[in-house]
């Protein structure tokens, strides 16, 4: 990972965070872009008192205007690795889903990606190297109620993934989709929040009932476990690995 670039989309916080601290301290060279420009300095100057290098960016991944800029920003700067981490959510079940909600969803989740890996792509093919990881969802392999938008954005990421490994087969490039069930991110606590007034249950009730029921281990993912998969699908050892989704579940979808 040493002198590598890396673009994390979604990265001054949780899962997008987490996997810019692991991979700084592989002395990664790290580009933190998120939709607020103040969090994603505040993030970077985090990085950059622990010792590690950083720069940070605003970037809107439902934006072209601003996926523009920002390779116009890096246009001496070859990156690397690109992951796409990027999220929203919105519960309801479909008859009360706002459609302007449903489209930013498939916007940030689907369509974002597309968008980043369009941008990038071509300098990761000029200079021979380039991997490319997505933070999907168990959501992905499977549904839950009132989640209509982000299931399908999640299902079509695996399948544009599945497409992109075919077409940058002919060259070291690979794409993947790490897969986690429920992560305790500020994402997350607002789902529980959300269900909770949905189910018209409590939280804790949420949490147990309908969270990490499904999961054999009965436990959230932590972060660092995705991270330390983003590590490996980023290295040489992986350099045949691509069009997969790697599912961290706790066992929920082995029944």
């Amino acid at each position: 990972m040493k002198n590598k670039t890396v673009l994390i989309t979604g990265a001054a916080s949780g899962i997008g965070f987490s996997i810019a601290q692991l991979l700084a301290k592989q002395q990664a060279n790290v580009i933190i872009t998120d939709v607020s420009e103040q969090a994603a300095q505040q993030a970077k100057e985090r990085l950059i008192l622990q010792g590690f290098a950083a720069q940070a960016f605003k970037l809107d991944v439902t934006h072209e205007n601003d996926i523009e800029r920002l390779i116009e920003a890096l246009s001496n700067t070859s990156v690397d690795i690109l992951i796409n981490n990027a999220g929203i959510q919105h519960v309801s079940r479909l008859e009360d889903f706002p459609m302007g909600a449903w489209q930013k969803i498939i916007d940030v989740l689907l369509t974002g990606p597309a968008r980043t890996c369009k941008a990038i792509l071509p300098k990761m093919r000029e200079q021979g190297f380039g991997r490319i990881i997505n933070i999907g969802s168990i959501h992905g392999l499977v549904a839950s109620p009132f989640k209509s938008a982000y299931v399908a954005a999640k299902h079509g990421l695996i399948g544009f993934s599945k497409v992109i490994a075919l077409e940058t087969a002919d060259c070291n490039i690979t794409i993947n989709t790490i897969c986690p069930a429920y992560v305790k991110t500020p994402l997350v606590e607002k789902q529980i929040a959300d269900q909770a007034k949905e189910h018209g249950i409590s939280e804790d009730e949420v949490i147990e009932k309908i969270m990490l029921a499904p999961m054999p281990k009965k436990a959230f993912i932590d972060m660092d476990e995705i991270a330390a998969t983003v590590q490996f699908l980023a290295s040489e050892n992986a350099r045949n690995m691509t069009g997969q989704a790697l599912v961290l579940d706790g066992g929920w979808t082995v029944k």
